[in-house]
């Protein structure tokens, strides 16, 4: 029997502050959301397939069920450098209206009975088979409604990181400009000094190119956000 314990929606909604999270494991979450559509596709499948005299199939169908019970519980509790339920758009999605987790953990409880029939040969295992495929195309619906949800929450971060690099680079352009102006100002003044002000104006030409690699740094970065 797998287990999957309900995290406590009401924790949820009191912690308001969403953690600092990377592109790394955005992309992992979307990949894992993804994972629970194929993953569920194969559990109805394969119980098809046992149900119908393909014993043989029974375990590949025990197996996807786990892959998409454990790939579910990660999304929802987190584990390793996954978050769990991090936002409000996906504790809406799991716990609001949509129900996206009761949905899923119904899915859930109907291919254990399904395939627990099969194994034993129950008369049920009929009629359980065909309550799991019903279900199948309503549970992909679901999980593609969450998917979006992770896709759309990569956009949003993805958005943040280009304005926050944009603040960066317009910072660095300033610093480089004052940058320039004391190594014009600094020529002019070797210039006059002559051969006293060598070394100074030495030192001006190497600031002074400095500030035009800074440029060229800046235009790459901003033009690698847009």
């Amino acid at each position: 029997m797998l287990q999957l314990q309900t995290p406590s929606t009401r924790s949820h909604r009191h912690n308001d502050a969403q953690p600092a999270l990377s592109g790394d494991v955005l992309g992992a979450m979307i990949n894992l959301s993804g994972r629970r559509r194929f993953t569920s596709q194969r559990v109805v499948l394969y119980a098809v397939l046992a149900s119908s005299g393909r014993t043989e199939m029974l375990p590949v169908a025990a197996e996807a069920l786990t892959m998409f019970s454990q790939a579910h519980t990660a999304l929802l509790q987190g584990k390793d450098n996954l978050p769990g339920v991090y936002c409000d758009a996906l504790r809406e999605a799991y716990f609001g209206a949509p129900e996206g987790d009761r949905h899923i953990r119904a899915f859930i409880d109907l291919a254990e009975q399904t395939l627990s029939a099969i194994r034993s040969g129950s008369k049920r295992a009929s009629s359980l088979v065909d309550a799991l495929v019903a279900s199948a195309t309503p549970l992909l619906a679901v999980l593609n409604q969450l998917t979006q949800v992770y896709e759309e929450e990569s956009r949003r971060h993805a958005l943040r990181m280009k304005k926050k690099l944009q603040s960066v680079m317009t910072d660095i352009e300033t610093i480089a400009k004052q940058a320039r102006m004391v190594s014009f100002n600094a020529q002019i003044i070797a210039a006059r000094a002559g051969n006293a002000g060598r070394e100074f104006a030495v030192v001006a030409g190497v600031l002074s190119n400095i500030t035009a690699e800074i440029d060229e740094l800046v235009h790459e970065a901003l033009n690698g956000t847009v």
